[in-house]
């Protein structure tokens, strides 16, 4: 069977939020879904209908994220469900592509996601780009390095976090461009970010926030919550679930650092992290941070020569790339990536390739911490010229890893 696939009008989002939830098994708050139904952009939703029924849906965030060099537009792909009454009947794979194909005509080059089931989206050309630690830290053990940073002019203030919205949203927007996957946030989000009814905490407790300064302004702020809790001797064993840390400066972020780990009545501090968080060189005693590796982002060149031309590269290459693509057939050609610090260009070509590769490929290394070596040496790339896919790996390399740090 087939099944039309349009966009839905707000009349039909209770409809179309019904399917996402019975595919999450979330029932949310009505104030939970009104805040969704705000951040929603109606004219990038797709709903797939049988009659009347809508049985699959998914939308687009209109993002601006970091890449490797730059800042472009990015579809946040998102809602990505189907009923289970109409699973294994191509719906999905029929959403996935007409998406895909919207996209290309809106003039974006990339598209992005958080995978619920990292399983799925290989199967569309989505590569794993991004990876984030989930990490706890006993506080009683977390002394840092001898020269850590430190600025006698800065000073902590706790605030309500509404009361300072403005003062995080300037701050955020100082330091998003620092590291890929990281994205610009819409009014909508922030109110995503700072809600705090019951409902929202999950018992972890009210919504706090900490802020570094000095007289010039806000140079760093933290966002957290706390679980008390006593062991059986009267013990105090809380629990300190950080939701953001994010600052201007070295000496900034290790203040705030200090200041959630020395928290009285706190024995661990928990939260999820880009792999490559500077608390790890900070701490001296570096096994007292356990931590446990996820997938994050997952990235999907819509067009490769426009996506590979539109960020930078860490070193000069110019190599020929075969990409194999079966669900974007205007992708699946030759094409010559030439690029240095200056620039990069990617032309189709009709030159024999130094590399054959599923797109996936190329998206895993998008945002600089792709796995080409690792595929290679596992026989799902293919190179025809010794050493085109370090030299490919090299140039595509960035520093600091990618990580996008707020679900959506």
């Amino acid at each position: 069977m087939t099944y039309p696939i349009r966009p839905i009008d707000e009349s039909e989002w209770p409809a179309f939020a019904r399917v996402n939830e019975e595919a999450f098994g979330w029932t949310p708050h009505p104030k939970q879904a009104e805040r969704y139904k705000a951040q929603t952009e109606f004219d990038r939703t797709l709903a797939a209908f049988d009659g009347e029924q809508i049985v699959g849906v998914t939308g687009v965030f209109s993002l601006t994220m970091t890449v490797p060099g730059r800042q472009l537009p990015v579809a946040g792909v998102t809602a990505v469900s189907v009923l289970a009454s109409h699973r294994r009947r191509g719906v999905l794979s029929s959403l996935m592509r007409r998406q895909l194909t919207d996209i290309r005509e809106r003039g974006e080059s990339v598209a992005a996601l958080y995978a619920s089931e990292s399983l799925i989206y290989g199967r569309y050309g989505y590569g794993r780009a991004a990876g984030e630690l989930a990490f706890k830290v006993d506080t009683h053990r977390s002394a840092f390095v001898p020269g850590a940073p430190q600025d006698p002019s800065l000073r902590l203030r706790v605030a309500k976090p509404a009361d300072v919205r403005p003062e995080l949203e300037k701050l955020f927007a100082s330091v998003v461009t620092r590291r890929p996957g990281r994205y610009e946030r819409k009014p909508e989000f922030w109110t995503a970010v700072l809600a705090d009814e019951e409902y929202d905490q999950h018992g972890a407790g009210s919504l706090r926030s900490i802020l570094a300064e000095d007289d010039g302004g806000v140079r760093g702020y933290a966002l957290f919550r706390i679980k008390p809790s006593w062991d059986e001797a009267g013990i105090p064993d809380g629990t300190l679930k950080l939701q953001e840390l994010e600052a201007a400066d070295p000496a900034a972020y290790a203040l705030l650092w200090r200041s959630v780990l020395d928290r009285d009545l706190v024995s661990t501090v928990e939260g999820g992290r880009p792999v490559d968080d500077p608390l790890i060189a900070l701490l001296a005693d570096q096994r007292r941070l356990r931590a446990r590796w996820s997938d994050e982002l997952w990235v999907r060149l819509v067009e490769v020569d426009r996506a590979l031309a539109e960020r930078a590269y860490a070193a000069p290459v110019d190599v020929v790339i075969e990409v194999e693509d079966d669900v974007c057939p205007w992708n699946a050609r030759r094409w010559r990536l030439t690029a240095d610090l200056t620039g990069a260009e990617c032309k189709p070509v009709d030159e024999e390739p130094d590399v054959t590769l599923p797109v996936a490929a190329l998206g895993s290394a998008y945002l600089g911490d792709g796995t080409l070596g690792e595929q290679l040496d596992a026989g799902l790339l293919r190179e025809h010229s010794s050493g085109a896919v370090r030299r490919l790996a090299t140039a595509m390399s960035w520093g600091p890893k990618p990580w996008a740090g707020l679900t959506f």
